[in-house]
């Protein structure tokens, strides 16, 4: 609302200067305004998107340096062939249900306030913008898996890394397969 106002003040001196002159008439300074105020209508629910976006990414970055606070205990990693991730695919197999199910009842038995980073891969057979979304969606799927089964959300973090992070080569299917996964990171 600050620019929207700012904008409008503007525009009101620059009427009035130009009404004092006798340059401008009053419908003419209406019709400005009017012309400012479309284009403050138009640029406000953008600006609002970005402010949501920064944010997301603000709550994100601060989830992430809880995480990093905390201490290693260890990682488990769900690829392809336990979880088998199809190409393209976020959803989640019988299989990888299965070991997220042994994971869970693990972190009940421990019995620790720990956090979980949900990390989530792809091969490089996409855009790499694509893979990002679809690592995304893949560490989504195992975050909501996980919170239906009793781990609570505020322990729960995901992010994507896409494509960036190999773990073998992307130049053959055994590769590309390798590398569709999510890693499980548990901290103190």
């Amino acid at each position: 609302m600050g620019a929207r106002k700012s904008l409008l003040l503007g525009v009101a001196l620059i009427a009035a200067g130009a009404a004092t002159t006798g340059c401008a008439t009053k419908k003419y300074a209406r019709e400005q305004a009017g012309i400012v105020n479309a284009r403050v209508d138009t640029v406000e629910p953008r600006v609002a998107a970005v402010e949501g976006t920064a944010r997301d990414a603000l709550d994100r970055a601060t989830a992430a340096g809880k995480l990093a606070e905390g201490k290693f205990l260890y990682q488990m990693v769900l690829q392809d062939d336990a979880v088998k991730f199809a190409l393209n695919k976020a959803e989640l197999s019988p299989e990888g249900e299965a070991r997220l199910a042994a994971f869970v009842e693990k972190l009940k038995a421990e019995n620790r306030n720990v956090y979980v980073e949900i990390q989530g891969h792809t091969d490089a057979s996409g855009a790499p913008d694509y893979n990002n979304k679809l690592g995304e969606s893949r560490a989504e799927a195992v975050r909501r898996y996980l919170n239906v089964h009793g781990v609570a959300l505020n322990r729960l973090s995901t992010i994507s890394y896409g494509e960036e992070s190999p773990v073998a080569p992307n130049e053959t299917p055994d590769g590309r397969a390798q590398n569709r996964r999510v890693v499980l990171v548990v901290m103190s």
